[in-house]
């Protein structure tokens, strides 16, 4: 299970809980294709810090780890649960990526970045991964609940059911609302599935699959 915290361009903050599963069958709702392309500097340096800059369709996305309360930790379910959870807040506002990039790496704030793509070779980042996905998604009988299949072009298909809450709303609700529509889909928690970046790396960058693992951050 993958959970992100995310900003979305209004400024307003959410709760996103993913949990990733083998592929599903269901009533689809919709379908699109999603280019991935994932930024890094020669030496990881965001990446071994868990930072995942990416360009999606044209745009950008860093996402950043958090630490979980201990509400949320506490307890041998939500524990189990939590196992399976990663936390990130995703930063959508290129001058506050561009912000905190420049923060992680060291380098003068005071620069102005350009919007074009010079401000990534100024900073030394260079594409690392880059894929493309179909994703199908879907809609369950529970609501808030959204079940989302993704196929890549390196051959790897992935689930993950998906449920979004405000800030401030019942997190452990929502990790059980997973719970329960993952049981009814015959699915179950005690196993993580690798996620569309860990199999990628693991086949196209093995000694930065590699280091990333070292670093216990895959």
């Amino acid at each position: 299970m993958q959970r992100g915290h995310s900003e979305n361009p209004g400024g307003d903050w959410r709760y996103v809980f993913h949990l990733t599963t083998p592929l599903l069958t269901a009533v689809c709702v919709g379908q699109r294709q999603i280019q991935d392309r994932y930024f890094d500097t020669p030496r990881f340096d965001l990446t071994l810090r868990d930072m995942w800059l990416r360009n999606r369709g044209g745009c950008w996305e860093l996402k950043c780890p958090t630490v979980a309360s201990g509400s949320e930790e506490a307890g041998s379910k939500k524990s189990e649960m939590a196992a399976l959870c990663t936390h990130y807040r995703e930063i959508t506002s290129l001058p506050e990526i561009q912000l905190k990039v420049t923060e992680v790496l060291g380098l003068s704030e005071t620069r102005s970045w350009h919007q074009d793509q010079s401000w990534l070779s100024n900073m030394n980042l260079v594409c690392f991964a880059e894929f493309k996905t179909e994703r199908r998604s879907f809609t369950l009988e529970e609501g808030g609940v959204q079940v989302d299949l993704d196929q890549t072009d390196f051959g790897y298909h992935v689930g993950e059911i998906e449920v979004v809450v405000a800030e401030g709303g019942d997190i452990q609700a929502a990790l059980e609302k997973i719970q329960r529509t993952a049981q009814r889909l015959g699915l179950t928690a005690d196993q993580k599935v690798e996620g569309k970046m860990h199999v990628y790396l693991q086949r196209n960058h093995p000694e930065h699959y590699a280091r990333l693992l070292s670093e216990h951050i895959l």
